[in-house]
């Protein structure tokens, strides 16, 4: 299993730099290090001083670089589509469809990248993964895919088992399975099956997120008031996926009191500006990415004292609404929903208090 890093910030302020200096230092570490950025535009390749292409690329010893290109993936994800249609279908319906033919829909670039990062996370060829990607919200959406995809299935699949409708379609189940499906087990083992399956890729991926030594994130800003205040807002942000922020990368930028106040308990480096083809300076400023101090879960459960406790740095108690319409409690922050999954001697209990205090949103029950 790979350590997958990437970086949180505005536009424009060095993140491709960043990460291609902590790909350079993982590599010198003789770590296995695959750069993957998100679309093939030319700025990685430039400054690699290496044509980039969808499939992994040698750039130096330890060090491969790929462009997640979601044409290409789309491609492939369609053909392997239809290679399953194929074998449980008599009569395959989309073979006249081809991959070649697709377009991108919004969103359908994430959903494919986070996919491809776990397929590469999978094959165990990298000890590193450095994503860079927008670095924005649009990363924060795909990271949190796994948590979000796991409420829908858990919430709407009890909802239509109880619901007249799926009453009503369960006897014409198993006959319109034996009509369609080539195979002597019914549809129910099939999907039992397939539930299976997407559920363990989901809880994995909720796993890993969860885990700061496998998934995590730095943020990346100047001393521009506009870059703090964004690189702030995607931290309090990324605790609503569970994502850990481990720190912060003051890009052309010097450490002082008042940036140091800004991200406090988050620990703060000083990256120096670039000189040509010289990395080494900036490989040298780099934090110890894999010594991380300490830093603040996104959510703690203390079952005895029937408390949790949410940090959301950044928000203010103004933007921060908690709802309880089912069994789960919804936290809103920003432009952004999380419902909790408690554990199940506080699942379902109704909340008796909460407030807002030193940027932890703490829920009594």
């Amino acid at each position: 299993m790979a350590l997958i890093l990437t970086f949180l910030g505005k536009g424009g302020i060095g993140r491709t730099t960043v990460a291609i200096a902590t790909a350079k230092k993982f590599a010198a570490q003789g770590k296995r290090v695959l750069l993957a950025g998100q679309e093939p535009i030319p700025a990685m390749s430039l400054l690699l001083g290496t044509p980039v292409s969808a499939s992994p690329t040698e750039i130096a010893p330890n060090l491969q670089a790929v462009y997640l290109s979601a044409t290409v993936m789309l491609e492939q994800n369609w053909t392997q589509i239809k290679e399953l249609e194929a074998q449980y279908l008599r009569s395959p319906t989309l073979k006249s469809v081809y991959g070649q033919e697709l377009g991108i829909l919004p969103g359908m670039d994430t959903a494919l990248a986070l996919n491809a990062i776990r397929e590469y996370d999978k094959s165990g060829q990298y000890d590193v993964i450095i994503y860079d990607g927008s670095g924005d919200m649009q990363t924060l959406r795909m990271v949190g895919i796994p948590d979000i995809l796991s409420w829908y299935v858990r919430r709407f699949r009890k909802v239509l088992s109880n619901s007249d409708l799926g009453g009503m379609l369960a006897p014409f189940i198993q006959p319109i399975a034996s009509a369609i499906f080539s195979v002597s087990s019914s549809l129910d083992e099939l999907a039992k099956d397939s539930d299976n399956q997407a559920t363990s890729i989901l809880e994995a991926g909720k796993a890993a997120l969860a885990n700061p030594k496998r998934v995590t994130a730095y943020l990346v800003t100047t001393e521009d008031p506009i870059a703090i205040a964004t690189a702030k807002y995607l931290w309090g942000s990324a605790q609503q996926v569970a994502l850990t922020v481990s720190g912060v990368l003051l890009n052309r930028s010097t450490v002082t009191d008042a940036l140091t106040a800004e991200f406090e308990p988050l620990s703060l480096s000083s990256i120096p500006h670039r000189e040509g083809d010289d990395w080494q300076p900036l490989i040298d400023a780099l934090p110890d990415f894999q010594n991380v101090a300490n830093v603040p879960k996104s959510v703690t459960v203390d079952v005895a004292n029937r408390q949790v406790q949410v940090f959301l740095p950044s928000f203010d108690k103004k933007q921060v609404k908690l709802t309880q319409y089912g069994p789960e409690i919804t936290i809103e922050a920003g432009d952004q929903r999380h419902n909790l999954d408690l554990p199940s001697p506080l699942r379902g209990q109704p909340v008796q208090g909460a407030k807002f205090q030193n940027g932890y949103l703490i829920i009594s029950f």
